[in-house]
């Protein structure tokens, strides 16, 4: 009887091995979504600095009863500009945003919100990126969902489409809603 070669038989397990990963990996609902660490958790500190003569929020503002987004932005994000109208259109219909600068210049950063509109009920900057560290931004645009006590709901990595806003916002904002009437 022949002695097996352990080297022909690595690659074909080798490739067995990935095959398998890969095929379990594509099986999740979201592949691209980013895991809400924070979930449940309240909301990191808030320190942000005035962006102009904007009204500036802090941790009581994450606290004060309403489902609100927190959105990271920067003028020099194309995604950003991307997610712009649909942010103004949640905003007009009533649901508070609040929105954190991170790391631009202030004059670019007003400049975007004097050409696109202000979707933000109060905006402040991270000129450093020290916030965002706290809150386990990996990019902008990224958008939290945070329930009336100030608690972190849901995490949205990427710009807010029509298709996050039906998939990911508006159940996480509902179940949000719902948990504070009981």
């Amino acid at each position: 009887m022949a002695k097996t070669n352990w080297l022909m038989v690595l690659p074909p397990v080798l490739f067995g091995g990935l095959a398998v990963m890969f095929y379990t990996g594509m099986q999740r609902d979201n592949p691209d979504a980013l895991p809400t660490a924070l979930a449940g958790r309240a909301v990191p500190s808030v320190s942000v600095t005035p962006l102009g003569d904007l009204p500036v929020f802090d941790l009581a503002a994450m606290q004060d009863g309403r489902v609100k987004l927190v959105n990271y932005w920067a003028s020099w994000c194309a995604p950003c500009r991307v997610e712009h109208p649909n942010l103004e259109e949640l905003a007009e219909g009533g649901l508070p945003i609040y929105g954190v600068n991170y790391k631009d210049k202030p004059e670019n950063a007003l400049g975007f919100l004097a050409e696109l509109g202000n979707p933000y009920e109060a905006v402040g900057q991270d000129a450093q990126g020290r916030m965002a560290l706290d809150w386990g931004v990996y990019g902008v645009p990224e958008t939290y969902v945070v329930d009336g006590k100030g608690r972190i709901v849901v995490r949205h990595a990427g710009p807010v489409t029509q298709r996050v806003i039906e998939g990911v916002l508006a159940p996480a904002i509902a179940e949000a809603q719902s948990a504070a009437t009981q």
